[in-house]
């Protein structure tokens, strides 16, 4: 049986939760890199509603649906769509989910996923919504750091928007299950919210100190669309930025959920400490489990 019909925010899952689907995305990795096939999810349909950009969550959803036998169905452009005519989220959802077994989504308003789970007939899974949660992301951050490094006495620096990202607001929760230390790097302006502090221990301090006594450096982009005004994200553009020679004398791993814009610099690539690819890639397993826990 489903530990969960939907899956909307990681406050919606227990430690136990989570330790499931890391494990089960154990049993998936060999289908993710197409070593292996499964037909689990044969005669199942996936809709993507995606209401604002994205490259790796979308792909690795239908990799994921994909490689598991099942079909995917995208909303598009929402300027082809019927919301153009004036739809409503809840009137699309309901349509939707009369053509699928799941709905992936993503938004640009908080609270949006919650919404369609509420009037959906089937699974929604929260792909972002806003500067809210992100929780696909978040145990795929989760199952990075258990096989690169282990979660257990973790020190992990967050670094860059504290404030706004929604990656760092999940992963905050459920590290805090985790007992991890959480070292916070960030401008003034995009400190982490004082309510996400009641979740785990945490310090604040500088790059330099974070580079060198981390486990993990969670580097985050500086995201221009969540300013309200642009003369405010001109002032803190550009903040941080990690390079190699930063990184000569630390066996930090560093981590990004992309896309990065110029906070990682492109000569950390080819070091071996520098895994924020294998991440993405590890977004398909991750992604086979949670379809495959609300799905069957």
């Amino acid at each position: 049986m489903s530990r969960f019909r939907h899956l909307i925010s990681i406050d919606d899952l227990e430690r136990d939760d989570i330790e499931h689907i890391l494990s089960k995305a154990d049993s998936f990795v060999e289908i993710a890199r197409g070593e292996k096939s499964s037909g689990i999810l044969e005669g199942k349909i996936l809709a993507n509603l995606f209401f604002e950009p994205s490259t790796r969550t979308r792909m690795s959803f239908e990799s994921a649906m994909k490689r598991l036998g099942g079909e995917v169905i995208n909303l598009g452009s929402v300027e082809a769509s019927s919301i153009a005519k004036g739809e409503s989220l809840a009137d699309t959802v309901r349509v939707v989910s009369g053509y699928a077994d799941c709905i992936v989504i993503r938004h640009y308003r908080e609270g949006s996923a919650r919404f369609a789970s509420v009037v959906s007939e089937v699974p929604v899974i929260n792909a972002g919504d806003g500067a809210g949660q992100h929780p696909t992301q978040t145990l795929l951050d989760l199952y990075t750091i258990k096989k690169e490094v282990g979660l257990k006495n973790l020190r992990i620096a967050l670094v860059g928007d504290l404030k706004y990202s929604r990656t760092v607001h999940s992963l905050i929760k459920a590290l805090a299950h985790f007992g991890a230390e959480m070292l916070l790097v960030s401008p003034e302006a995009l400190k982490l919210p004082d309510e996400l502090k009641e979740n785990g221990s945490f310090a604040e301090c500088d790059l330099e100190y974070a580079v060198e006594n981390a486990d993990v450096i969670y580097v985050t982009r500086i995201q221009k669309e969540r300013f309200p005004d642009e003369e405010e994200y001109r002032k803190v553009a550009g903040s941080y930025r990690i390079t190699a020679e930063m990184l000569k004398n630390s066996s930090a791993v560093i981590m990004h959920p992309l896309p990065r814009v110029d906070e990682i610099s492109y000569d950390v690539d080819s070091l071996p400490n520098a895994i924020y690819f294998r991440q993405a890639f590890y977004g398909v397993p991750v992604r086979m489990a949670i379809l495959t826990e609300v799905m069957l």
